[in-house]
């Protein structure tokens, strides 16, 4: 399905206008626009640094491209009659949603409780909107790879995302169903 350029123009509208949304909501929770160390960088690759979930992209960015390719195949099997460009909307929405509420108080203190999170601070806007972007990016590689691909890729993803900061996806959705302590131990550093 190609996307014509009135599509592509709303969609772009869309989603620009879906990032204001999520910029201001994360201002009135009084979230910083960038990492109040004062410095910006594209990515930061320490787990343990205060300036995880406060730079451009860390490694929390892979687990929201898993958000996007979930995205993608949950609403095509949910909502085969709807286009592509719909489904993204809809998939824009609730990681928009997402954001916001991941930057909550109540949010911020549930990721507390969870061993790799104990010093977690919420999200700077400029994170947060790059999480965003890379939902939007797991969502047309879904769209547009080969099935085997997009599996192969967020294996690989969670695999990576798990070996060096024993976290990811999964793992943060398990704890969030249920504190099992063996990954709490894991998590903590025991082999």
């Amino acid at each position: 399905m190609m996307m014509n350029a009135t599509t592509g123009r709303d969609v772009a509208a869309a989603m620009i206008a879906a990032l204001i949304v999520q910029a201001g909501a994360l201002w009135a929770l009084g979230r910083p626009f960038l990492c109040a160390c004062g410095e910006f960088k594209l990515w930061e690759g320490d787990a343990a640094s205060p300036g995880l979930s406060q730079q451009l992209t860390d490694w929390y960015s892979f687990t929201h491209v898993i958000h996007g390719v979930l995205f993608y195949f949950l609403l095509w099997l949910a909502a085969p009659e709807l286009s592509v460009w719909q489904r993204f909307m809809i998939a824009l929405a609730l990681e928009v949603g997402w954001e916001i509420l991941e930057n909550t108080p109540f949010a911020i203190r549930h990721y507390r409780k969870q061993p790799p999170a104990q010093n977690y601070a919420g999200d700077s806007i400029v994170n947060s909107l790059a999480d965003t972007l890379a939902m939007a990016l797991g969502f047309v590689l879904a769209w547009r790879l080969p099935a085997l691909a997009v599996i192969a890729m967020s294996v690989l993803l969670e695999v990576g995302v798990a070996l060096n900061i024993r976290d990811n996806f999964t793992l943060n959705v398990l704890s969030f169903i249920h504190p099992f302590d063996f990954i709490r131990r894991w998590q903590n550093g025991a082999p």
